[in-house]
């Protein structure tokens, strides 16, 4: 079975995530992953992946307590499902600004395994200033944050395994590339 992961994009959404986000350009716009001056290696295309469901997870960072580190692999995209983005919806100002966000730690552990593509059902794995000197260090060490997925429930209930699909535009000198990203499981 497949399951599309990317946000539809709207000229609604469009709008209310450039009133609510400076960095909602093309580039940045829906599901996307900030290129934090790497190249996008092609074998990143088709990954393992597991997905992990921490909904229940409130009021604090998701942490390395809250998921399986044994599940994740060298070379794996690694999601997490939070149902933010089907509460909150994306482009709002809350959804940019209140977000759920991964713990320092856990953002380590997942590196010191070696993944590959870390992906969130949200507008980035830290908030505010934050946000992206994290996707840099993430990147210096090869590894790419997609940011708004969605869809994730279905692949959850399926099973934490499945293919990541993840497929950038060829764009070049942007800051961010949007992606389609599809699970096959």
């Amino acid at each position: 079975m497949l399951q599309d992961l990317t946000v539809q994009v709207t000229p609604e959404m469009v709008q209310n995530a450039r009133g609510n986000e400076e960095k909602a350009l093309v580039g940045h716009l829906g599901t996307h992953f900030d290129v934090m001056d790497k190249q996008f290696p092609l074998a990143y295309t088709r990954r393992r992946a597991v997905v992990f469901d921490v909904r229940q997870v409130a009021g604090r960072d998701i942490d390395c307590g809250d998921i399986d580190l044994e599940q994740v692999q060298n070379e794996m995209f690694v999601a997490f499902y939070t149902g933010f983005i089907e509460r909150e919806g994306y482009g709002s100002k809350t959804y940019f600004s209140q977000h759920p966000q991964l713990s320092h730690a856990l953002i380590d552990a997942l590196l010191d395994r070696g993944v590959s593509l870390i992906g969130v059902d949200f507008a980035g794995v830290r908030r505010g200033r934050e946000h992206t000197p994290k996707d840099q260090y993430c990147a210096d060490r090869g590894v790419f944050i997609i940011e708004n997925l969605c869809h994730l429930g279905p692949v959850a209930a399926a099973g934490p395994s499945f293919t990541a699909h993840t497929y950038p535009v060829n764009y070049t000198g942007m800051t961010g590339l949007p992606c389609r990203v599809v699970a096959e499981f």
